[in-house]
């Protein structure tokens, strides 16, 4: 065997307690090099009273590596443990001292939990977890105040400029509920609401004020109570990072300089503050000059932000934040930004903006979530055309899942399109089959799934500012049969646990074409999803000892032949096959 790709650590993603009673381990080896492995488990006070060796699964594998699980629950909440694969007549074994031919005694030398404290569990809130998301722009949703419309709006449809305004506004989303618990919406992400120059919003002047042309602090207050009555949940949007350089404090540090009693709220590098030949002699976001950066170690700044995020909590009963440019924040301001918000509501949901590895903020003491640009790109990279292999695209999901623990996964921010991203309609050729498929990937893989305004109705976008188009109301020139699948997809997910909690796990990659079986596996229901993304019918099979199968959508019997499900599929065609355990 390869030794040198034996690896476990005790820490984050290879050992981790997943609820208070439950602990899983994992083991990497060589890809297709070991047949066996089994997690060596024992109380090291007492390891020949209270021992037990767990059998390992593949719980998923990349182009280099597989990927091992044992899900342990020790009887008294600690427990000390090693390992042991087999290749052939080879066995190893792997403790925390290092790698041998033989047995090390236990438990010295052992890997080792203290105790499971539910205390240090990362624990994102199980509303969320449940959660179909809806993200909202708000001056591209719908007008439904046109007496609060700014200055030289643009006609509501036209091809939106990067400086255009349209005047979408709360009461536009008050007046359109019904859309969202239609397609069966039970949560929504609002781009920033506070004022601001810019119709995106993420250049805040005041953090207390809703902008003039969406409402007043009393319409968001009316919009989140209908919100909450119709069962939808509200997260907001913050920028913590930067502000507009007509933020009142910004503003006293250009006029007063060294002076300012402010100057310590940014990150200068010289006075007078300026730019000069397009270039800040302050920190900024991107190379934008009239986006300075906050400097959130400083205490001052630090409690004013904090006092925002909880105010609005207070103020309007929000459920949560969606943080922008989070990653570029200290993690000290994360970790005391979370107990302020988890105080003033327990179960708020925070969302971290984070495009890559986000595991250093999803420990349980900063976010909850972060945006999975990562899976975005797989998933529309996959589905764009039938060129790909099943097997790279299911290499490239398990490399991306074995990043985190499974409740981190679970609670992952899964999307298609953005205000940041061209729109998977765009992405995807305007090929509705192939939007079809990425959506069913979306809904019943592991992760909340967010709907972007618009995708639902088959909306095209390619780069900001076009992927940030006026909502479309027109039913004739709307999609109303793709609504009708997001809708019926949506249910599917709502209805059974198993897609929002369930394990995960391919069953069938082909790599020579792209078809793909993937589970969704709880101790209630198991579903398997089988997809075609070439243009040819083909016939699937796997095997499957039960017999009692039925199609998730139809509700029809599926029969098994000689232990075996066999499935026909059209060209971009897929099947939900689950059953009662």
């Amino acid at each position: 065997m390869f030794k040198e790709c034996l690896h476990h650590s005790p820490d984050l993603k290879w050992a981790y307690a997943y609820d208070c009673d439950t602990f899983h381990l994992r083991l990497r080896t060589k890809r297709d090099d070991v047949e066996e492995a089994v997690a060596v488990t024992g109380d090291k006070y007492d390891w020949d009273s209270h021992s037990l060796d767990v059998q390992m699964e593949k719980i998923a594998a990349d182009p280099l590596f597989d990927y091992w699980e044992a899900v342990i629950k020790p009887e008294f909440h600690r427990f000390s443990y090693g390992f042991r694969v087999r290749s052939g007549d080879e066995t190893l074994w792997l403790v925390e001292n290092g790698i041998f031919d033989e047995q090390p005694t236990p438990a010295g030398g052992y890997f080792e939990v203290p105790f499971i404290h539910a205390i240090d569990l990362f624990d994102a809130p199980q509303w969320a977890k449940d959660a179909i998301f809806y993200q909202i722009m708000p001056d591209r949703f719908a007008n439904g105040d046109q007496s609060n419309d700014p200055e030289g709006i643009r006609p509501w449809g036209e091809t939106p400029g990067g400086e255009d305004h349209f005047g979408g506004d709360l009461q536009g989303i008050l007046d359109h509920l019904k859309h969202l618990t239609d397609l069966g919406i039970n949560a929504v992400y609002m781009t920033p609401l506070f004022t601001a120059p810019s119709n995106h919003k993420y250049d805040t002047i005041d953090y207390k004020e809703i902008d003039p042309q969406f409402g007043n602090t009393e319409l968001l207050k009316q919009l989140v109570k209908a919100c909450h009555e119709a069962n939808i949940r509200v997260v907001l949007d913050a920028v913590f990072n930067h502000t507009s350089e007509q933020f009142p404090p910004f503003q006293d540090v250009l006029k007063n300089g060294e002076n300012s009693k402010y100057k310590d709220w940014f990150h200068l590098n010289g006075f007078p503050v300026e730019v000069k030949d397009g270039v800040a002699n302050y920190a900024t976001f991107g190379f934008f000059g009239n986006m300075p950066k906050l400097n959130t170690a400083n205490p001052e700044v630090k409690q004013y932000l904090l006092d925002i995020a909880v105010y609005w909590i207070q103020e309007a009963d929000i459920d949560g934040w969606r943080l922008d440019v989070a990653n570029e924040i200290d993690h000290a301001f994360w970790r005391d930004f979370r107990t302020a918000v988890k105080q003033a509501k327990p179960d708020a949901f925070i969302i971290g903006e984070v495009w890559g590895n986000s595991l250093n903020w999803l420990n349980g003491d900063e976010f909850d979530s972060s945006m999975n640009y990562p899976v975005t790109d797989r998933v529309l990279g996959f589905f764009s055309s039938s060129d790909g292999y099943a097997s790279d695209f299911a290499d490239q999901i398990n490399r991306l899942l074995m990043r985190y623990p499974q409740q981190t996964n679970e609670a992952l921010f899964n999307l298609l399109s953005s205000h940041d991203i061209p729109r998977a309609a765009t992405r995807l050729g305007g090929h509705t089959p192939r939007l079809k498929l990425a959506v069913v990937f979306m809904l019943t893989s592991m992760g909340i799934p967010c709907i972007y305004y618009g995708d639902e109705i088959g909306m095209d976008g390619g780069d900001d500012p076009d992927c940030r188009k006026c909502m479309e109301w027109d039913t004739e020139r709307q999609d109303r049969e793709l609504f009708d699948f997001y809708q019926l997809l949506i249910a599917l997910r709502k209805t059974h646990p198993a897609l929002r909690d369930g394990r995960f796990r391919f069953l069938h990659a082909d790599n020579e074409n792209g078809t793909l079986i993937f589970e969704r596996l709880n101790s209630r229901q198991h579903f398997t999803i089988w997809i075609n993304n070439t243009e040819e019918t083909v016939s699937l099979a796997h095997p499957m000892q039960a017999d009692d199968w039925r199609d998730a959508l139809t509700n029809d019997e599926v029969s098994t032949c000689d232990g075996e499900l066999q499935i026909e599929l059209a060209p971009l065609d897929f099947r939900i096959i689950y059953r009662d355990i």
